[in-house]
Parts: structure tokens; C-alpha cells; sequence
């Protein structure tokens, strides 16, 4: 039997300090689904686990790709299960760590099953997006399915704001003539393992003093300098990130430079909100307050799973 250990909660609570107790405790190694820790290019302002914390246990999809690169939560979700069986081979407890709802389902559960599209609705959407932008996109799908539009509002909205994302959308809905949503749910994916999921919480006035306090050690560390570099190629999807997004208003002079960290607190403290939203659906997810030591966390998973004792 193989177990996937999974710690999932909001950004700044614990996560990777919690990954690598668990993985040397449990002689395994570490799979990162953080979708921004993987950008080479982006190495403060995603928050990568540092260079004695890499080196404390073993990690896989840290900084292994580059904005440059086209990388999706599907390629995401092939060379994870892909690494995740080649692990189990060696030992039959593994970690996953990191704060990407949708990229520890697509582990977790995989995708489902969506019909092929005529390469023509796709050219006619992409040609509608260049002319018309984003906007235009979320009143398609708004249009064309209003129940998943609500969903994305309430708890994913920076989806809405995601050109790919919602390109595919509306492609399906238009090229199938039913709601992209309807889609959802239809596929049964099998897996080679059992979840064991680990949530991570704190009182929200505890998890916003975290986050501002590491908004200002990533600022101590060169998040300035990092953005900067990064600036030329702002409009790349990869850099629509919390973080980035917000100073390059600062290099663009819409803010000063005061403005612009408040603005990453506030938007880092929202999408903290967000993540919660999405992890609570977990199913069967057993929830920690931040602070508990990793052995009472590690006890729970054996007593409960039956693993035997390291």
C-alpha cells in the first residue's frame, strides 16, 4: 500500500518546515505543487524553500522550470504522477507540500475527460481575446455557463483573470454547446495510492501577522531587485503573481513604493482567504493548528493509517 502524506494550507503557515520533519521522519522525499515555486526566475518572491531546507530532504519540482516555458497543471499533473511512481518504488510513503489547490487536485484526484475542439473555435477565441481582452472573456463565460462564473467569483476569482484558463472555457463551452462545468465530476481517476492528507490553519489575525512579516523579509532579501529583472517580461503568465504583479505598478509609477507593499500584504492576505476556501472542501482532511509539533502530527498519521512505526 502506498501513502501519499499531502500538507496543504494558506501561504506562510508552516507547510515546508512540516514537509521535511515528515520526510526525514518518514526517510522519503518531498513533491512540491506550489505552481509559482517552479519558475527558476522567481526564487524570493515565491517563497523557494532555502538552500539548507533543500538540502534537509530530498524535493522535486522546485525551480525546475522557466517563465519562458508553456507549463500547464496537466503537463504538472503527468510528470508528478510519473516521479510519484518511480518514489514509490523506493520507499512507499511519499510528501506532497504547497498551497496550489488546483495543482494538489490534479494529484490527488486527477483531471476529467473533456471532448476534442475544432482547432477553428480555438483560432476564434484566441482572435476575440487579442482584440477584445479579458473582459470579453468573462462575459462569454458568463454567458455560456453563469453557475461556474458564480463559482470562480466566490472562490477562485483570480481564475476570471487567467487568459488560458479561460480561453478553455469558453473553447468547450462553444465547441461542445454545453457548459464547461458539465464536464466536471464525469471521470473516475484511479491511483496508486492513499491520500493522507495534513492541513495546516492559525486564528486569521496570527496568519495575516505572518504574512506581512514575510512581505518584509522577502523585501530584506531583494524581492525589489528580483522584480525588477523580471519587469521586461511582466506580461508573461507566470508573472501575473502576487508579489511581482504589485511592484511592477511601482516600476510602471501607478504607486510608490510604499503603496505597492501594502497593496502585496493585501493582496497576499486575500489570497490566503481564497486558499482556505478551497483546501476546507478537502475531503477527509485532518486539520493542525500551525503550531503543533510535528510528532503529534506524525502519530495521528500512524495510529490512523496503520503504518508502522520508523
Amino acid at each position: 500500500m502506498n501513502y501519499l502524506i499531502t500538507i496543504i494550507g494558506p501561504t506562510a503557515i508552516g507547510k515546508t518546515s512540516l514537509s521535511i520533519a515528515l520526510a526525514q521522519h518518514f526517510g522519503c522525499d518531498i513533491v512540491s505543487c506550489d505552481s509559482r515555486q517552479f519558475f527558476k526566475e522567481m526564487r524570493i518572491g515565491t517563497a523557494v524553500p532555502s538552500e539548507a531546507e533543500l538540502k534537509a530532504a530530498p524535493h522535486h519540482f522546485i525551480q525546475n522550470k522557466s517563465i519562458f516555458e508553456s507549463y500547464t497543471v496537466g503537463d504538472f499533473e503527468q510528470e508528478a504522477m510519473a516521479k510519484l511512481d518511480s518514489l514509490f518504488e523506493k520507499n512507499n510513503i511519499q510528501i506532497m507540500v504547497g498551497g496550489s489547490g488546483l495543482y494538489v487536485d490534479a494529484v490527488l484526484k486527477g483531471f476529467d475527460d473533456f471532448p476534442e475542439i475544432d482547432e477553428n473555435v480555438r483560432k476564434q477565441i484566441n482572435a476575440d481575446f487579442e482584440q477584445f481582452g479579458i473582459t470579453y472573456l468573462q462575459q462569454k463565460l458568463k454567458k455560456y455557463d453563469p453557475d461556474y462564473y458564480q463559482k470562480l467569483s466566490l472562490e477562485n476569482p483570480q481564475t476570471l483573470s487567467n487568459p488560458q484558463r479561460m480561453k478553455r472555457f469558453i473553447e468547450v463551452s462553444i465547441g461542445t454547446g454545453k457548459p464547461y462545468s458539465s464536464f466536471i465530476g464525469q471521470k473516475k481517476n484511479s491511483r496508486n495510492f492513499t491520500p493522507i492528507v495534513i492541513g495546516l490553519e492559525a486564528e486569521r489575525e496570527v496568519m495575516y501577522d505572518r504574512i506581512n512579516q514575510r512581505v518584509d523579509l522577502m523585501l530584506q532579501e531583494g524581492l525589489l531587485a528580483e522584480a525588477e529583472q523580471l519587469y521586461p517580461h511582466k506580461v508573461l503568465n507566470a508573472l501575473q503573481t502576487v508579489g511581482y504583479r504589485e511592484l511592477f505598478e511601482y516600476f510602471d509609477g501607478i504607486v510608490t513604493l510604499d503603496q505597492a507593499v501594502e497593496n502585496i500584504k493585501m493582496n497576499t492576505r486575500r489570497f490566503a482567504k481564497r486558499q482556505i476556501t478551497w483546501f476546507k472542501r478537502t475531503e477527509n482532511a485532518a486539520w493542525f493548528d500551525y503550531k503543533t509539533d510535528s510528532t503529534t502530527i506524525i502519530k495521528h498519521i500512524e495510529n490512523q493509517f496503520l503504518i508502522p512505526k520508523s
